[in-house]
């Protein structure tokens, strides 16, 4: 069992750009799960976490920026779908590859929301 308070204590600690570098992360994990043999419970256990990173990022992000915020949360929506229809999706090949390349576009879509790959961040 997780303990989502302390890891919640910790994820905000980071900064935004960070938490968002997480939850892409996240993401690719999950696209990369669904091609592989992986335990189907530890995408839906990565859909959970990533709704809690999108739930403690969201309203500090709403000051900074309501578009992104509001995007994410649009994430959060999609996710949640997911994880309730997880069951059904894993054993529908078609319903499975539409969550690949969904979740692949949206973990760019929140890495390059975190600019932590922008010219002005990277070190050479």
């Amino acid at each position: 069992m997780t303990d989502w308070t302390q890891k919640q204590e910790r994820f905000l600690q980071y900064n935004i750009p960070t938490r968002l570098g997480h939850l892409a992360a996240n993401l690719a994990r999950i696209k990369s799960f669904c091609e592989d043999v992986t335990p189907q419970d530890a995408i839906a256990s990565l859909l959970k976490e990533s709704l809690y990173f999108i739930e403690w990022t969201v309203p500090n992000m709403v000051q900074t920026d309501v578009d992104q915020a509001a995007q994410l949360v649009e994430l959060g929506r999609t996710l949640t779908r997911w994880l309730f229809s997880w069951d059904k999706i894993r054993s529908d090949s078609t319903a499975l590859t539409q969550v690949q390349t969904e979740v692949s576009s949206w973990s760019q879509r929140v890495l390059d929301m975190s600019g932590l790959l922008s010219e002005s961040t990277v070190i050479a």
